[in-house]
């Protein structure tokens, strides 16, 4: 069996030096796909160039992450907007969300920002790769307002409650990104996930070179990792490491057009 990482960010300078390598450790632990989000305008290039470099197993999204939007979201949002064809190879609207974490000094762009890339999701079908930090009511305020229109997509990085996930769950065809805060110590996850998530809901993700699960944890993430995170929901569903991958798989072809 194999998996999909949906969410890596394989073109950082994190990878720079040993890019190939990389790719090819996650070949050799089973992994048959990696999604490449973008993060702004000006390293657009740098996902495209590695997903080109890897054709037929990287595969790039376009979008402003929520933390990178300042007051000329507009015109970089308008950049980004032309690049996105019918003939371009984009796969998803991502990375694109809310994060109040750290700052609300751009709460109101980061809130036109993200509608307007929700509808991007809807005029082109392409999913969403949702980022949302401190800021699902506002997140889910927006998202209901195209409700009936959304193609589907991921809330990446799922780290909530039980009350949370039952919320995201409502959007049909959208899944929950399940990553390496799973393996954490103090995760709630292991015991939020069987309670409220059907395991037809989660995709796999890592958001390398950040979030590495435990045994690895404090080191550089990479896709290989995945092993650890499914062979913790395996526990957590009480399935087999296989099932995980066959319904996660299966989860990821319903929501991407690949």
């Amino acid at each position: 069996m194999t998996f999909i990482d949906t969410h890596i960010h394989l073109d950082g300078e994190e990878f720079a030096a040993d890019c190939d390598e990389v790719v090819s450790r996650a070949r050799a632990a089973g992994c048959s796909a990696m999604f490449v989000p973008a993060i702004d305008l000006a390293h657009l290039s740098d996902v495209l160039d590695v997903c080109s470099r890897h054709k037929g197993y990287a595969y790039p999204m376009i979008g402003l992450h929520p933390e990178e939007v300042r007051s000329d979201w507009q015109e970089v949002l308008a950049a980004m907007r032309q690049q996105l064809s019918p003939e371009s190879p984009f796969i998803a609207v991502g990375e694109v969300g809310l994060d109040f974490y750290w700052s609300r000094e751009f709460e109101n762009e980061q809130l036109a920002a993200f509608e307007e890339q929700v509808k991007w999701s809807v005029e082109t079908r392409l999913p969403l790769m949702i980022h949302c930090r401190k800021a699902q009511n506002e997140m889910v305020k927006i998202l209901r307002r195209y409700r009936k229109e959304l193609p589907g997509g991921v809330f990446h990085c799922f780290t909530g409650n039980e009350h949370e996930a039952a919320e995201l769950l409502e959007f049909d065809n959208f899944m929950l990104g399940i990553g390496g805060v799973l393996t954490f110590k103090k995760s709630n996850l292991p015991t939020v996930l069987p309670a409220t998530v059907p395991l037809n809901r989660i995709v796999l993700e890592t958001d390398a070179p950040y979030m590495a699960p435990v045994p690895m944890r404090g080191k550089r993430n990479e896709s290989s990792f995945i092993t650890y995170i499914i062979s913790m929901l395996a526990g957590c569903y009480n399935v087999s490491d296989d099932e995980v991958m066959r319904q996660t798989n299966d989860n990821v072809r319903a929501v991407f057009n690949l």
